[in-house]
Formats: C-alpha cells, structure tokens, sequence
C-alpha cells in the first residue's frame, strides 16, 4: 500500500484489480516464518534437573505467566535455570525448518510427561541452528506471545495475470497508477500515486566521472548513468530482504538487492558495474563482431552474435550483454568499494532476440522486451543512487550522465466521442473520457468538433489506436458498466475452410470407429533425428528454447515415433494412433513452405485374444485396407502402388491415383526404431492431405439406384508363378473393360509341392449384374470365358477345373 494516498483493504484491492483488466491469479497471506509464531509464548526457566530415566536428557519447570509453572523435559545441552526462552505449550502448532509441522501434545518422555516444548531457533523457523534452545537476552515480559516479541513480518501477496500488451502493469508504480485512476473516476476522490522517484542527490565529489558513448542509437536510444564511491557492500536492510522474499526473490547483497527492488518498483531495470574494472572510466555502447568471445556472470563462454548490443569499456571489450546479462569481470562482489549505475532503454526486439539467443531469460530481459519507461530512466537511476547511499554508505562520485541523441516525442492519438460510442456501446461524457485519460498519465493537446487528441504517456508503449484509447476509458470505468442493448446486429461470415474442415473431422470419426486414437505433437523437434540431406531443406529455429527444439519437423514419422515410444515405454503395446499435422522446409532464403498431412502409426496387434477369436497381427495389407477406407470415403479409388527406396523404410510403398501421389506406407526399419528404442514392428502411413482433398473435390457424387437385378457369382481357382504381383490379374481384368462386372475379391492364395515348384494357387470371386435385366448362366459363362482366356494367355495361369 505505500504507493497508494490513501488505505485499500486487501480484499478490495483484488476486486478492483480484476476490474481494470488487472486479472487476480492468487491472492494469499505471506508469512515470512511459517505459522507467524502463533501459540508461542516468553517463558523462563525457573529450575532444571537431571531426567531421572536417560542421562542427555532434562527435566524443567518453565514459567509462561499464567499460573503453575508448566514441567517440560528438555534434551537441549544449553538449558539453564534463570534463561528467557520460546516455549511451545500444549496444543501449539510448530513449523521447523526442515520437517514437517507439529503440534505440541502431553507426551511421556522416558516414563516422565512433557507439557510442551522449549524451541530452538530451527524448530520455529527464526533460524538454522539446533545447537541448543533459543536464549532471548533482552528484557521481555514473560507470558508475552513471541510474536509480539519477534516481530515476524507478513503481508498480503496478489499475483495478477499480464497480458503481453500490458507493460505498464509490470511495477507497482503501473499498477498503483491505475488502482488510482479507478478510486478517481468510481469514488471521486482526486488523488495520484505517492511516487518515490522525486529524490534530491547528496553532493557531488566528482572522483569518478564516467564518460558514455552510443555508437548504435537505434539499438540503445537513451543511456543514463551515475558513479557511486566508498561503497561497502553487505546485507540489504530488514525491510527490503523481507519485501523481496515475499515477491519470490533471493536477497544478495545491498547492491544487487536495490536494483531488483527499483525493478519491480518502477519497471525499469538497472545494472551496477565494480567501476574499478571500467578500463579508461568509459561506457560505449556498441555491438561487437560475430564469434566474439564473453564471459557471462554465470561463468559461462558465449559466442557473440554481430547482433547482440554489449557494454563495452574504454578498450571495446564486452562488460555486458546490454539489458540481457552481465559479465563475470565487471559486475559488483563483495570487494567492491566504487560502483556504477546504469539506467537504459534498449529497443525490446533486440533484446528478445539476444535473451532467446543465449538461452538468458532474465528480468531484465523480460522488461525491455516488452517495453520500458524511456522518460524516467534518469529519476529511477536518481532513486537507486540515493538508496544506495543511504545503505551502503556510498557517495555520488560523477554528474549524472545522460545520453539521449535524438529525444523522442510523445504518440499522438485522436478518437472521435462517436467512434468511442460506436465501439465501446456507452455514451461518455467528454468530461469523464478526460478524467480517466488524465489520471492514466495521458496529456490533454486538443479538442474539437467531437474529436479529442492526446499524447500518450511513454509507460504506455502499446497505445497507437483510437481503438486502444477506447480501451483504456473502458476499463477503468469497468466492462461490466457496459449494458447489453436490446438489438445486436452482425455482418454473416462465409467459412471458406468449412468443408476441409468437415471432411478433416469425418475421417476422425471413421478412423476413431476403427480403434484409432489421435495424437497431437509439436511441429517444433530436434535436429539430431535426421541425416544431413534431410536437414538441407529444413526450416532451423532462430531463438530456440531449447536445445533439443531446434527445428520444424521435415516429416511425420519422427515426432510420431516419439509418442509411440511414450506409449510403449507406458506398457501400451497395442497402439493405432493417429496425427493431422504439418512438415515444414525451404527452398530458398526466406521462402518458406508447409504441407499438411494425414499420418497413421500402428504397432502391436490388430486385435487381442477373446472367446470368440484370436488375436491378429498388423501388416501392410491391414494399413492398405485402412487407405481404401477413408479414400472410398473420399469418393476416390484405391490407388495404385509402386514400390520406392526409403533409408528409413524396411519397405515403402507409394500410392498414387491419377499419376499423383497422394499416400506413402511402408514398415520402419529397425535402425529407425532403435533410434527411439522402439523394440516391435511398426507401420506407417503418410497422406497428403492437401493433394488428397484436390483429388476429393474433383469427384461428383452421383446417386445410384438400389440394383433391381440380382448379381450373379462364380469362382475361379488356377495356378499361376508364385512371383505374379495381385496387380496385374486386376490389370488384366480390367483391360476387359467388362461393364456387367461389379467386383472381384482374392479369397484364398496357396502354396505347396503339389501345386508344383515355384507356382501357387490362387482363387477368385467374381460378382456379375446387368442393370437392365436378370443375367442368365449362359451369359455369365460366357463373361468368365473372357477372363479365363486372358489369364491363360497374359498370366500363363493354369485353370483348376
């Protein structure tokens, strides 16, 4: 509350937040020792002797100022009649350190009861040391609560949701500046927030003076900066270690402890340089050569990128990754007697691209990227300084240095009170819109005619649009204020990607009915999975997150098989999975492409044992009986396989229909399987469902009559080489052209010695129907004469008669 003028319970505070857009995620007590010491009281030792049943231990009787003195048996080897202790009584909750609660019950301790509990300092959290019981020195009443005596500090801690456009929300500064501008505009109070950057230097002694040089304003437009001396570097006061832990962070040391504090203060980040470690007392602000070597406060080697902006010292060498990270030879330790302090903007895309680059995803970083303050860098700096001489006993040793070449000037935005009323569905006064842009830092320019313009603030780095002003007089005065109107007109939108998308959705549901079950993988994987010619034409991730998230992916199979191998290592042995997803790749700079596609993964057993029948194994004519379902479905025919070369394929078919290839299937080989210690057979079908859809939209369905007419069967058995494909008996069928022939269907395929060396035995069903008429035996007779004609003459087969 110290930036708000006037008192807002907590509980007020969170309704008011979600209220301007300010979304409360968690609203909880901080307790900086857990429990708050609750239930403990002052005691003091009146009388300690030898427990009668056990040599380390003690029997005492301890008075906690409420009558009887309670008899506590003690196995601290510091216990001593006359001592001010903590005394934990009957039915109070502990919290130690490093172990679970506790609470305090009548306990028999070697044949003697125990009412309570005299503390070490670990045992109530106040410290690490269990040497012995806490001994309070001081005067202190007995029977006081501890609490009252320790004084252990809590407070409320409300975590908000941000969304990226909101910057200015990332301080308490922002924040309080708009809980301000609600108290304003709902209760009319006239009051702004209590800002703490208005701050008077001590005196200058003028023995560091630090020279700053931009050599790219583009890249750092603004840089402030101050010399501190005689600083001595320790712990941070009480209150800002117990304000920092409560906000989640570690305190360090005063120095460090003060710039993240300033941080989440103001919004701006801050940097400290040991200024002994400044060679020729120069700051040039510059980028540095591709490859150029730095060392990271992390004590890591990084490569430099010609893009990465760097503090540099007088002699150009890198002291910083400017608004990202450190250096491990130019920051503060603790013989660090002379600092100074840096307060910058840098523009936020280069420093996302260089905290992504190196993997360095600081606070920092964070804040730049999304935009800062450029108008108050030099009364944060002025801030940190002050606190920094007032707890580290530092002394301003140079003027305040500010670079700022080409000074920017404020957005201006003009929104029409009509053009509010149009978006927003509330007729504002022009008084209130002014009320609310004024108290939200925005500058009154011009009015007239209905339209106002304004110039918006700095700390408001999303603000371009009229429809953004609209926005912020919307949420201060609170979306819920907007009443519905009783008529709402909208303009109907034509769904341009509504059949592939039902199309996409009809084959889930077919490949569902089949015991498919969809999985959805992340287009981004690793590199490592592909050899160098697959790798030529894929599209690398510039600011990966992750090592090992490097690339898109070039192809189905690999993210696939990794969720596989997720399943199979899960004792999922038997897996139809199924993934509408996109491979990416480039052909040249900047032309990038994506494909989608429809892939099948199927391992395991096409169907388990039961009662009625016993399990199956999968195969290729099981996945190529599945592409035959969903392309019936499409309207299209089976395609035609060949069969092509593929480095990670046992075998690979490719199926196309209309000389286009629109389905690859094929058994991964073991090589590839063991790539992702996958240990059973695997097959895999990849559609290209873009092409495949093409093909779709060409076919015109038609209604067919239900046949009339009964079609007529006959069997055909005959011996043909055992090397004879199946397709060319369909070819040779279908050179025919027999229109009265509906169907044929391999019902049986047998191999033996009788049937005669390197031949087998097939047998086929053929389905006859004339649309016109009934067919009679002779006719029919005379069809399968044809067919048996051409298998003699083309095929070589011999009929079985």
């Amino acid at each position: 509350m110290e930036y708000l003028p006037v008192p807002v319970v907590p509980e007020k505070l969170s309704r008011i937040l979600n209220a301007i857009g300010l979304e409360v995620e968690s609203f909880d007590d901080y307790e900086e020792v857990k429990g708050g010491l609750e239930g403990l009281i002052i005691g003091k030792v009146l009388e300690v002797t030898q427990h009668p049943n056990a040599d380390k231990l003690s029997l005492t009787r301890v008075d906690i100022g409420n009558g009887e003195p309670l008899q506590v048996v003690c196995g601290a080897p510091n216990v001593a009649a006359g001592q001010t202790v903590v005394v934990a009584p009957v039915g109070t909750t502990i919290y130690p350190k490093s172990n679970p609660p506790m609470t305090m019950r009548i306990a028999r301790i070697r044949g003697v009861e125990s009412h309570g509990m005299i503390c070490a300092e670990d045992e109530i959290g106040l410290g690490d040391s269990h040497e012995g019981i806490m001994v309070i020195k001081e005067d202190v009443a007995i029977g006081s609560p501890a609490a009252a005596f320790f004084k252990p500090y809590s407070d409320k801690v409300i975590s908000i949701g941000l969304t990226p456009n909101r910057s200015d929300a990332m301080s308490h500064l922002g924040v309080a500046r708009d809980i301000c501008a609600w108290l304003n505009h709902h209760e009319q109070l006239n009051v702004a927030v209590k800002s703490p950057l208005q701050v008077s230097l001590p005196e200058n002694n003028n023995s560091i003076p630090v020279s700053v040089s931009i050599e790219n304003p583009e890249a750092c437009p603004r840089y402030s900066g101050v010399s501190i001396s005689g600083v001595k570097v320790g712990a941070s006061p009480l209150w800002m270690q117990q304000r920092l832990k409560a906000i989640g962070l570690r305190p360090i040391n005063n120095i460090v402890d003060i710039t993240n504090y300033i941080l989440h203060e103001t919004g701006q980040p801050l940097h400290a340089f040991d200024a002994n470690r400044i060679e020729g007392q120069k700051i040039i602000v510059k980028n540095l050569p591709t490859g150029t070597p730095f060392i990271s406060l992390d004590e890591k080697e990084r490569k430099l990128d010609a893009e990465d902006l760097m503090i540099c010292n007088g002699k150009g060498e890198g002291m910083c990754i400017g608004g990202v990270f450190g250096g491990l030879h130019s920051g503060v330790s603790n013989e660090t007697n002379n600092v100074f302090l840096e307060s910058a903007w840098f523009n936020p895309a280069g420093i996302r691209k260089s905290s992504f680059r190196h993997n360095l995803r600081t606070d920092a970083a964070t804040h730049f990227e999304k935009g800062v303050d450029i108008s108050q860098t030099v009364d944060v700096l002025k801030r940190a300084a002050e606190l920094i001489c007032r707890h580290a006993n530092g002394q301003i040793a140079s003027e305040v240095t500010d670079v700022y070449p080409f000074p920017r000037k404020p957005v201006e935005v003009s929104i029409s009170y009509a053009y509010l009323e149009r978006l927003s569905g509330k007729k504002y006064s022009p008084e209130t819109v002014k009320e609310i842009l004024q108290a939200l830092g925005f500058g009154m320019l011009q009015e007239e005619e209905g339209i106002l313009t304004v110039a918006v603030p700095f700390h408001k780095t999303d603000i371009s649009l009229p429809a953004d002003i609209a926005e912020e007089i919307m949420r201060i005065d609170g979306f819920d204020n907007i009443s519905i109107p009783s008529n709402i007109s909208f303009s109907p939108a034509s769904e341009t990607l509504g059949k592939q998308e039902a199309l996409r959705e009809k084959m889930s549901g077919i490949l569902a009915g089949m015991g498919f079950r969809e999985m959805l993988n992340n287009s981004i994987t690793n590199s490592a999975f592909y050899n160098e010619a697959e790798l030529q034409n894929s599209v690398k991730m510039m600011n990966n997150l992750s090592a090992e998230l490097d690339i898109l992916r070039p192809s189905m199979l690999e993210t696939g098989l990794q969720s596989l191998a997720h399943n199979l290592n899960r004792k999922n042995n038997n897996l139809h999975l199924f993934e509408f997803g996109k491979t990416y790749k480039t052909e040249a700079p900047g032309k990038y492409t994506e494909e989608d596609h429809l892939a099948l993964f199927i391992t395991g057993k096409k169907s388990t044992d039961s009662w009625k029948q016993k399990q199956e194994n999968t195969d290729l004519f099981y996945v190529k009986g599945i592409i035959r379902v969903l392309f019936t479905q499409l309207g299209l025919p089976e395609p035609v396989y060949t069969l092509v070369k593929n480095p990670h394929m046992e075998f690979f078919l490719e199926g196309s229909i209309n000389k286009q290839v629109l389905v690859h299937i094929g058994q991964v080989n073991k090589k590839r399987l063991d790539r992702f210690d996958i240990r059973q057979e695997t097959l895999y079908a990849d559609i290209s469902w873009n092409l495949t859809l093409e093909q779709s939209s060409k076919v015109k369905l038609a209604y067919i009559e239900v046949p009339r007419f009964p079609t007529m069967y006959r069997d055909l058995a005959f011996v043909v080489d055992k090397g004879l494909p199946y397709e060319k008996i369909e070819a040779a069928v279908a050179s025919l052209k027999i229109a009265k022939l509906k169907g044929i269907n391999l019902f049986d395929v047998f191999e033996s010695e009788k049937v005669g060396a390197g031949k087998k035995s097939m047998a086929m069903s053929f389905s006859f129907r004339d649309e016109e008429k009934t067919l009679t035996d002779e006719e029919v007779e005379l069809l399968m004469q044809k067919i048996i004609t051409i298998f003699e003459k083309e095929l070589q087969a011999q009929i079985r008669r």
